[in-house]
């Protein structure tokens, strides 16, 4: 296969996942401030959710304040940010585009339909000259609509080849990204300096990101019990039966790593150095993670995650 092929099919899944783990933050921040608890006791959430997204440099560049309004119009619809929802949806179907033949017939038509129907929403707002709540909420559920199309026509109608393990590998890598930015962001910005762990406000950001990631219910289903942070920390490190857990992403990236060294008969640095976070991910427990700092685990995390990315980049995406 073509780098420049490979590079596509892997952007067009890392664009749509996280165009995804865009919409469920925004919907959980939305529900966090909807709190009367969280309107006197919260502090900087939508601050937070920038930090989460990793766009809260170039935000303010633009505005001064970061509200609701601001923030949720810069991450949704911004052309100045290159990871707004309406960029990745744009930028994921010119991937797809240049690789339409590579891309089962279901695939290119969710893709292109979302891009399409942000189209229509655009030219909605611009001609109201504000963005409509009840249509906002609508979008976003079709963004998350969309993302599961596309991930689920991928896994029942792409053969199993090297174009179905590029397109895998960015599902999974970005994953891992969100999953580890959101647990942090929340752990050390969430949770107002008065307020203790486990408290009310605790237990309501917790359900919020939980809910961000499909997790609340998996939750209840393996501990049985309120939420802690400890246990959501467990559910979304360490337990490789929650999809959207480090472990489970890494599970998913060696595996298919492996199957494109074997389809192209030799091994590289991404193998090698995917392994390794699994095989550290495996050692880890929760009271380890806790006593050494979750924020220090999960940074390492991320670096490490995004060094993967560069590995998979020189070793198969530049020709």
């Amino acid at each position: 296969m073509l780098a420049r092929t490979a590079d596509n099919l892997f952007w067009v899944s890392r664009y749509l996942e996280r165009a995804d783990f865009l919409a469920r933050l925004i919907e959980a921040s939305r529900r966090i401030s909807a709190l009367p608890i969280a309107y006197t006791a919260a502090r900087d959430e939508w601050k937070s959710v920038l930090m989460a997204s990793g766009a809260d440099e170039t935000f303010f560049d633009h505005f001064d304040i970061a509200d609701e309004a601001n923030v949720t119009a810069f991450l949704a619809f911004d052309e100045r940010n290159p990871s707004s929802i309406r960029n990745c949806i744009e930028f994921g179907r010119a991937n797809a585009r240049a690789v339409r033949t590579a891309l089962t017939t279901e695939m290119w038509e969710g893709i292109n339909s979302a891009w399409l129907e942000l189209k229509k929403f655009e030219t909605a707002h611009r001609e109201a000259g504000r963005i409509d709540r009840e249509d906002l909420i609508g979008f976003l559920e079709y963004v998350k609509t969309t993302s599961s199309l596309y991930d689920g026509s991928g896994y029942r109608s792409m053969l199993r080849n090297d174009a179905y393990y590029f397109s895998r590998l960015g599902v999974y890598v970005e994953r891992a990204d969100n999953t580890a930015r959101v647990l942090d962001v929340k752990y050390h910005v969430l949770l107002p300096e008065q307020e203790t762990v486990g408290g009310s406000v605790d237990y309501f950001q917790w359900s919020a990101i939980l809910r961000s990631v499909s997790a609340l219910t998996a939750y209840h289903w393996v501990y049985r019990e309120s939420i802690k942070p400890w246990n959501v920390a467990d559910l979304l490190i360490l337990r490789p039966e929650m999809p959207r857990s480090l472990i489970s992403c890494y599970d998913n990236i060696v595996r298919f790593l492996d199957a494109l060294a074997a389809q192209y008969g030799r091994q590289g640095a991404s193998q090698r150095h995917a392994r390794n976070i699994k095989r550290r991910l495996e050692g880890a427990s929760t009271g380890e993670i806790f006593q050494s700092g979750l924020h220090e685990f999960v940074d390492e995390f991320v670096n490490e995650n995004n060094r993967l990315g560069a590995e998979i980049t020189e070793q198969y995406l530049i020709g």
